[in-house]
């Protein structure tokens, strides 16, 4: 049984090319699972208490961190779970959106995402794929502008997942009809 990973992160919920992507994306992998999430529905930004929480053991944690990880446990848990991560990533002024970047925060953790070694960090996500969908108004997706696709990529490498496509409609406030028409065939091709 295969499991996707459906992440969507713009904060339009509606008139997004990345939801439009990551949906044409999710129908044309296919799973026999796919577990949803949908970032513009604010995740708690990690602070101090989180971050005590998080680097106390987790047999030392009392009922009030646990519970502040709680949130934490269950995105990485749906990463656990997935063969296939698919993310919708926007490109708000150069970058990831902020609610991604959130989520990012709360799923790059020590000793559960990733482990430090003597060779340096290790990724404990591994033998899982992912497909970014990166939609940007007027930046070319890998130019020295984007801090999105490079960014990503790194993160997903970092906790294991070395296995990542890019799938770009970049620049389409000057032509989104003729990217859509381009991405088409790109998505197509993950099937092969």
């Amino acid at each position: 049984m295969t499991t996707l990973l459906h992440i969507d992160s713009s904060v339009r919920p509606s008139a997004s090319v990345s939801r439009a992507l990551t949906s044409a994306i999710v129908k044309q992998v296919g799973a026999d699972k796919v577990i949803y999430r949908d970032l513009s529905k604010p995740l708690p930004a990690i602070d101090e208490a989180w971050i005590g929480a998080n680097f106390t053991p987790a047999e030392s944690r009392s009922a009030e961190q646990t519970e502040l990880l709680s949130l934490s446990e269950e995105l990485l848990g749906e990463l656990e779970a997935a063969d296939t991560i698919v993310i919708g990533a926007a490109m708000y002024n150069f970058g990831v959106s902020a609610p991604l970047k959130t989520w990012i925060d709360l799923i790059a953790r020590a000793g559960r995402s990733f482990k430090y070694t003597e060779a340096g960090p290790q990724g404990l996500l591994t033998g899982k794929k992912a497909i970014i969908a990166v939609a940007t108004g007027g930046t070319p997706v890998g130019s020295d502008f984007d801090f999105v696709s490079g960014y990503l990529k790194f993160i997903l490498n970092f906790v294991g997942i070395s296995d990542v496509t890019v799938i770009k409609a970049d620049q389409v406030d000057a032509s989104l009809d003729e990217k859509l028409v381009a991405v088409k065939a790109d998505i197509e091709a993950l099937a092969a």
